[in-house]
């Protein structure tokens, strides 16, 4: 039940989880476990994700005084922790001037330092409470890794972030540059046979210009516009979009019939499939086929889409989502790595992978709201 209060918050957006709400988590913990007797102390020492620190959490039995600051110095100084015993297994230590008996179940060991659920009582544990302090470690453990990965794709997004605010500053500039020349154009060919071509030149950088706002939009999580949509409805028109492609090389999509409705931002997705479904076009040989599918669960979508190209080289899986790098004659090698910007917005996660029979396959992992 704590483990899925602390998930509710990550669900509803990575980025509201905070220190306090980790330190909330370990508190409700060690709670739960003073509460159970015989154990009157019980501390537990966890990696901070943001702090990138181990922090502590102490709680006493409601009928047991505190420890004095120097007993809690000499149990934060370790000097008692003889042995580095495996995770989840509850052993026994000998504390210094205590005739109390001290428990340890540790969770892991990050950074060369132990993360551990130190426990104090005054009889032995019985076997029905052992097990219920190595599950509320292996709870904690799971809880620690959690956060562990959501301070990694932080991290990643926020680079990301600034590539994009990078790139799309310099475009904007040259972009700027060349409209002011297009429609000087415009005016000098007034009546002019070229004018009709220096207009469509001068419309189709207003369009660079939308979408490259989108595109610098993208670099900013808090301007996601979510909304109730429908998955296979979005892919089908990413589809229909590439349709000239499509039917200029034979190929053949298969799609399922089956759907489910999404909260995402619709643009920012259908760019998503555009790009995955634009490569998938471009590397798929004549008359072959593109498969695109997903498996519906209860808390999420796996989608996959597939072809039968060339597949992916073991450098490609290493850097096919990393700004500029691009198998494709011309391209700017920017769009695997905006589409994974735009899905670690929406709290799920996309690779790549090689397909035995040949062909690559990209898959994206989604959440979806739960019925009712």
């Amino acid at each position: 039940m704590t483990l899925g209060f602390s998930l509710h918050k990550l669900e509803n957006g990575s980025n509201y989880l905070r220190s306090s709400d980790i330190q909330s988590f370990c508190q409700l913990e060690s709670e739960q476990l003073t509460s159970q007797e015989p154990i009157f102390f019980a501390r537990i020492v966890y990696h901070d994700c943001l702090l990138k620190t181990h922090q502590e959490v102490i709680n006493y039995h409601q009928e047991q005084s505190p420890f004095s600051q120097k007993t809690l110095a000499y149990l934060r100084s370790e000097a008692w922790l003889t042995d580095f015993p495996p995770v989840f297994t509850i052993n026994r230590f000998e504390l210094k001037d205590f005739s109390s008996i001290c428990y340890i179940c540790p969770i892991g060991y990050r950074n060369q330092k132990p993360e551990y659920i130190q426990i104090i009582t005054d009889e032995p544990l019985s076997p029905s409470l052992e097990l219920y302090i190595k599950r509320s470690a292996m709870l904690l453990g799971k809880y620690v890794d959690i956060c562990l990965d959501y301070g990694r794709q932080k991290t990643e997004i926020q680079l990301l972030e600034d590539i994009l605010h990078r790139i799309g500053h310099q475009l904007r500039n040259s972009l700027g540059l060349i409209g002011l020349y297009a429609h000087n154009l415009c005016l000098g060919l007034k009546d002019n046979p070229w004018q009709e071509q220096a207009t469509i030149i001068s419309e189709s950088i207003q369009d660079l210009d939308t979408n490259l706002n989108e595109l610098i939009d993208c670099g900013q999580s808090a301007k996601l516009r979510v909304t109730p949509q429908d998955l296979r409805s979005l892919v089908v028109e990413s589809i229909t979009n590439l349709q000239p492609l499509i039917n200029d090389k034979k190929l053949k999509i298969t799609i399922p019939d089956t759907s489910t409705i999404l909260k995402i931002d619709r643009l920012q997705m259908k760019q998503v499939f555009d790009n995955i479904l634009s490569n998938a076009v471009h590397f798929s040989p004549n008359s072959g086929t593109i498969t695109c599918s997903w498996q519906i669960f209860q808390d999420e979508v796996l989608i996959k889409i597939s072809d039968q190209g060339p597949g992916l080289s073991p450098e490609d899986l290493q850097k096919i989502f990393t700004p500029f790098y691009s198998r494709r004659q011309g391209g700017t090698g920017l769009g695997l790595t905006i589409a994974k910007k735009i899905i670690l917005d929406h709290q799920g996660n996309i690779w790549g992978q090689v397909l035995s029979d040949k062909g690559a396959q990209f898959s994206v992992i989604l959440p979806r709201p739960r019925s009712g």
